[in-house]
């Protein structure tokens, strides 16, 4: 056993390559479930008759939504293993191109987490024991409505937050290691890696504050406009990867 430890899926690279095939099946599961939730379920549900709906909710939804809760879960539990099977980090790895891009995906990915158990699931859990109740017989729940809303704005934040996510994973190990920004990627300017950290924190805090209805509650807004419609929402994502990438070429 001591042999095995040093070579294959025993050593530490075998630690890695597990922990990111975890990550990876975990992730495709989640965000694959996250989009489902916004591009299909939500405009079908939408021209579905009521008891239909109802029936759909009842039945569907808390199936889907436990491989999405877990699959979340899944997917933050196998990417510290990542990085704790690391051997980098003694060598200011996180000041390195590589070590931001995985932070920024980092920061992204945690608070899609704490979205999913912390608002998502809390309001949806209403809804369904509300469609339950339903067709038990049993009155409407009238805070139903607003849980669904309150779990809308969260999903659909955690859709325009998985566009740059899934940039910032892929960028980590394919594409920081070139030679595309105006200064090669260089990160040893530490104003400048406070100032990109600044400009992230800036625009992740306003779609969650906003998402949470910390900036003006939760009906429809002029500010608010992207959470409407799908299309929005998915063209609200890449825009905010394309600004964090043009923010990152002009730093780096």
């Amino acid at each position: 056993m001591h042999v095995l430890a040093d070579v294959g899926l025993f050593s530490r690279a075998g630690g890695i390559i597990l922990s990111r095939w975890a990550h990876y099946l975990a992730g495709i599961t989640w965000i694959g479930l996250l989009y489902y939730f916004n591009f299909i379920q939500g405009p079908a549900f939408a021209a579905l008759e009521a008891g239909s709906r109802t029936d759909a909710i009842a039945k569907l939804v808390p199936r889907a939504l436990w491989w999405f809760r877990w699959a979340a879960a899944l997917t933050v539990l196998s990417g510290f293993f990542i990085l704790g099977f690391q051997d980098d980090f003694k060598s200011g790895y996180f000041k390195s191109a590589p070590g931001i891009s995985i932070s920024s995906g980092i920061l992204l990915g945690l608070i899609m987490f704490l979205n999913v158990w912390g608002v998502i699931w809390r309001n949806q859990k209403i809804v369904i024991a509300n469609a339950q109740g339903v067709q038990a017989g049993r009155e409407a729940d009238p805070s139903a409505p607003s849980a669904a809303r309150k779990a809308l704005l969260a999903s659909r934040t955690n859709t325009v937050f998985s566009i740059p996510l899934i940039f910032f994973m892929g960028a980590t190990s394919h594409f920081v290691g070139g030679n595309l920004g105006f200064n090669g990627f260089s990160t040893a300017e530490s104003s400048h890696r406070a100032i990109y950290f600044v400009i992230l924190l800036v625009l992740a805090a306003f779609f969650e504050l906003n998402g949470l209805g910390l900036l003006g509650g939760f009906e429809a807004a002029p500010h608010r406009w992207y959470v409407e419609k799908h299309r929005d929402t998915i063209i609200t994502g890449f825009a905010l990867m394309v600004v964090l990438y043009v923010v990152w070429v002009i730093l780096f």
